[in-house]
């Protein structure tokens, strides 16, 4: 029998966790939502062009007669301080999130494997304890649907 997880999460650890996640959301409410074509569109600072940046962003800090002030140099200087902050909080932040989807698959898996053995149970065992008309309505899951109800063009 399959068992990749198993675990209980009483209503306190639910309740803890909760609060954990709001604690985070209110603490981190800078956070920002960037719209799919914002995402698409937004120039991006990427392992090949970071260093790029660090550079610039230093040679502009140490020559300041070359800068013009609208340029936003010390918003830059800060964005890149904050991204560096928040680089290791990120990291565990998908490592977290990594596991917990990890283990809510496990405990899937483990969930339909359980009734994949049950359901073969039933098909050999169940058919003379009256449990047919219930078999029967679980086999609708394996029933095979066509992958196109519009018919083909001629």
């Amino acid at each position: 029998m399959q068992n990749l997880a198993s675990m209980t999460l009483t209503g306190e650890q639910l309740a803890a966790a909760d609060a954990a996640l709001t604690a985070l959301e209110t603490t981190l409410g800078g956070f920002v939502s960037l719209s799919p074509e914002q995402r698409r569109s937004v120039p991006r600072m990427g392992g090949k062009s970071e260093q790029f940046c660090r550079q610039t962003l230093s040679l502009l800090g140490q020559n300041p007669q070359v800068v013009n002030p609208n340029l936003g140099l010390p918003e830059a200087q800060s964005d890149l301080a904050t991204y560096d902050a928040l680089r290791p909080l990120m990291q565990r932040l998908g490592r977290l999130y990594s596991r917990g989807s990890d283990t809510q698959m496990a405990l899937g898996s483990d969930v339909m494997a359980t009734a994949l053995h049950g359901y073969k149970l039933l098909k050999v065992s169940g058919g003379g304890q009256s449990l047919e008309p219930l078999r029967a309505s679980l086999a609708t899951r394996f029933t095979k649907r066509s992958r196109s109800t519009e018919p083909k063009a001629a």
